[in-house]
């Protein structure tokens, strides 16, 4: 072999070898750029996550408020009823027909989620309840529910409309 094919063959291998240097400096440098891809991924999926349970979330406090709203203006109509129910008559028939009127109100609120907040024989709690006096029962707990002058009504986490209650001790 000549000088001159050794040193083409010298420079060949030379070229071979920066080739795979290039190579495997493309491949590191593309590793990373992949690496970074996948983290950006992450990030994107797990904020679109935190936005999806975000909204949820908004939507179903809107909701609430919206029908709490429109409920709140519904209960002075289910008090009367309460009261027209509660008040004696001669007419059997007009007292059923105001008692259906009511269970049919009360219906409607519980399939939308409206419930009545429980209060004689209950704790106390300023969330859902305001006292409106304070009596000293020696049968009844610290701060237990005696009685109840106004319902109260909530959806969800909502509060409708607190409960007007007497609290012992």
């Amino acid at each position: 072999m000549s000088k001159e094919e050794e040193t083409t063959k010298e420079e060949k291998i030379e070229k071979e070898e920066n080739n795979m240097e290039e190579i495997i400096k493309e491949k590191d440098t593309l590793k990373i750029q992949l690496e970074e891809t996948e983290d950006r991924l992450k990030r994107v999926a797990a904020e679109f996550d935190n936005y999806k349970k975000r909204s949820s979330k908004e939507k179903e406090e809107m909701y609430s408020s919206i029908m709490g709203d429109v409920v709140s203006n519904f209960l002075p109509v289910i008090d009367n009823l309460e009261k027209a129910v509660e008040s004696k008559t001669e007419d059997e028939g007009y007292k059923q027909g105001v008692e259906l009127v009511l269970k049919q109100f009360k219906d409607v609120l519980q399939a939308n989620g409206v419930e009545q907040i429980e209060t004689i024989g209950k704790t106390f709690d300023p969330e859902l309840h305001e006292a409106v006096s304070a009596v000293t029962d020696e049968n009844l707990g610290e701060k237990e529910i005696k009685e109840e002058y106004r319902k109260g009504y909530i959806i969800g986490n909502k509060v409708i409309r607190h409960s007007m209650v007497v609290v012992a001790n």
